[in-house]
């Protein structure tokens, strides 16, 4: 018999699931979902002002090696934040930091970014530079949000970053199932193309 990985009468937040030593599929499983890893297709956009982004990217080289980014709250404000400023001018989209969500007990906490537009895109930071169990935390969070949220939209997009590297996921909400990218993007070096996907994922029509 399976032993589910949930304790009776304990209520999770999503940073719970960082903690997790389990595989991500066992944790999807538990809440009702599949897991898959395969190279997404992501929606890339080419529509946006290019010498601002590579301006972006200029003062990552410059500024970088004069600031110590030991702290979460550090790779928030210097690497996380500008690209999501951008995206916030460069779009129609609304932003909202820290968004608080409680569907039950195994799903509540707040949402690092939650990005409202054509297609809406949730984007956390993993703790301790640890990109791949910081994915078990987006799963969690893209299952809540399809929970939570009453859209039209077939798929949840989702990424998680450390700051100097991103990956990307998505949930289908018809099929239940969880994809995360096997493809890995780094910042500065990939900037046009991670800024590409996050334009391209906010403005993508409705699926």
């Amino acid at each position: 018999m399976k032993v589910s990985i949930f304790k009776t009468g304990k209520k999770y937040t999503f940073s719970d699931y960082f903690d997790f030593n389990y595989p991500t599929e066992e944790i999807a499983g538990e809440l009702g979902y599949s897991y898959i890893l395969q190279v997404l297709a992501l929606p890339e956009s080419t529509s946006y002002n290019k010498q601002t982004i590579q301006t972006l990217k200029e003062t990552y080289y410059k500024i970088l090696p004069q600031i110590t980014l030991t702290s979460e709250t550090a790779k928030r404000e210097f690497l996380i934040a500008p690209l999501i400023f951008e995206l916030a001018k460069e779009t129609d989209s609304k932003i909202y930091i820290e968004y608080p969500l409680d569907i039950d007990d195994k799903l509540s906490g707040l949402l690092d970014y939650l990005i409202r537009a054509r297609q809406e895109l949730l984007v956390i930071e993993a703790k301790k530079g640890d990109i791949d169990k910081g994915f078990n935390q987006l799963v969690a969070e893209l299952i809540a949000l399809d929970k939570y949220e009453d859209t039209p939209n077939s798929l949840l997009y989702g990424a998680i970053t450390i700051g100097d590297m991103w990956r990307f996921g998505l949930l289908d909400r018809k099929k239940k199932q969880l994809v995360k990218d096997i493809h890995s993007y780094r910042v500065p070096e990939d900037m046009e193309q991670v800024f590409g996907i996050l334009m391209g994922i906010v403005t993508h029509s409705k699926l």
